[in-house]
């Protein structure tokens, strides 16, 4: 992939500073780069490098003024870091784009594959499956009987889809992540053991929802789990049976949400987040990272931490006392041994 200074100030609607001829084949971080990569600025506490780097390229403000000269040629926009992120996607589009059906793999023949779509070498398509166009279906994945995938998704491989799952188009899930394992459901016994309760429902996955790696979404007991649009899921999440996630929020790695729990839209999840069954958590909620939510939460749109939660800043103001506790000690203690003294 090869592409001139005057193609990218095209594709992102910018103005070229220098050589239009000039071209690039790599992206590259501004401090890494060499001859022939394209990188771009947008913090500038990183402006230093510009004028030591070897990149062919460089993405700019439209107003940057430059203090030193500088070798690269400058493509100037209005936001760098959104053209950069253009060019990253355009770049990725390119890489991943593979059409065909590589052997060995099995796709049942009642299964439908959409046109331009990818299946990988070891994968398997169940009985009754759909898989919509333009799909990339990398090696090892598993899309079981009357599964259902939309369009333009894209797979990583080992991705699990259990039987009679849904999901809708532009979802991305990442390498190793499981959808539609059975929900965590046992019956105690008189005699302490317990008798495993079926999981007869499924998982629904709508639009444009991104799922990352080694995470894994329980199929409900009965009904649906639901993950929304927009959804966007960090590594090694666990979503639990019946649970639903709101249209776009987005949740950090290592939480998990326990079954039937209802969160809201717009929602900021951060990591280790602990989450327990059966409450919801209001639309805008955000949630730092290690709290653990035991009750739901009604007003939208507020800050929550700590273990059992609360607001956000009875927490910071915790943290305060908290950490003022060892000089509140020494004062007791000397304050004790004054008194003993004047006893």
């Amino acid at each position: 992939m090869q592409f001139t200074a005057q193609q990218i100030g095209i594709l992102l609607n910018g103005n070229v500073d220098g050589n239009p001829d000039v071209t690039v084949n790599e992206l590259a971080k501004i401090e890494e780069a060499g001859t022939g990569s394209l990188s771009f600025l947008a913090n500038p506490k990183y402006e230093s490098f510009l004028y030591q780097t070897n990149a062919s390229i460089v993405i700019v403000g439209e107003d940057f003024v430059p203090s030193s000269e500088v070798n690269a040629t400058l493509v100037r926009v209005k936001d760098p870091y959104s053209a950069f992120s253009i060019l990253l996607e355009k770049y990725n589009t390119i890489k991943l784009n593979k059409v065909g059906i590589e052997q060995p793999s099995f796709v049942h023949p009642s299964a439908r594959i959409g046109k331009d779509a990818y299946i990988g070498a070891f994968a398997y398509i169940g009985a009754g499956a759909i898989v919509g166009d333009n799909c990339k279906i990398y090696p090892q994945t598993y899309i079981g009987d009357n599964a259902e995938v939309g369009d333009d998704c894209t797979f990583f491989p080992g991705v699990k889809i259990y039987h009679d799952c849904k999901i809708g188009s532009r979802v991305v899930i990442h390498a190793g992540s499981v959808i539609g394992s059975d929900g965590f459901g046992f019956a105690p016994q008189a005699d302490g053991s317990y008798n495993k309760i079926s999981q007869i429902g499924n998982v629904i996955i709508e639009d444009d929802v991104e799922i990352g790696a080694n995470s894994s979404i329980d199929r409900a007991t009965m009904g649906s789990t639901i993950i929304r649009q927009g959804v966007k899921l960090d590594n090694l999440i666990q979503i639990a049976h019946n649970a639903e996630i709101g249209k776009n929020t987005v949740i950090a790695a290592q939480t998990g949400v326990s079954g039937s729990s209802k969160i809201g839209e717009q929602c900021i999840i951060g990591g280790q987040v602990g989450i327990v069954g059966h409450i919801s958590v209001a639309k805008g909620s955000q949630i730092q990272a290690q709290s653990g939510v035991n009750r739901s939460i009604e007003e939208e749109g507020k800050k929550w931490a700590g273990t059992p939660f609360s607001s956000y800043t009875n927490q910071m103001r915790a943290q305060v006392i908290f950490n003022r506790l060892p000089d509140l000690e020494r004062k007791l203690e000397q304050l004790e041994k004054a008194l003993k003294d004047k006893l």
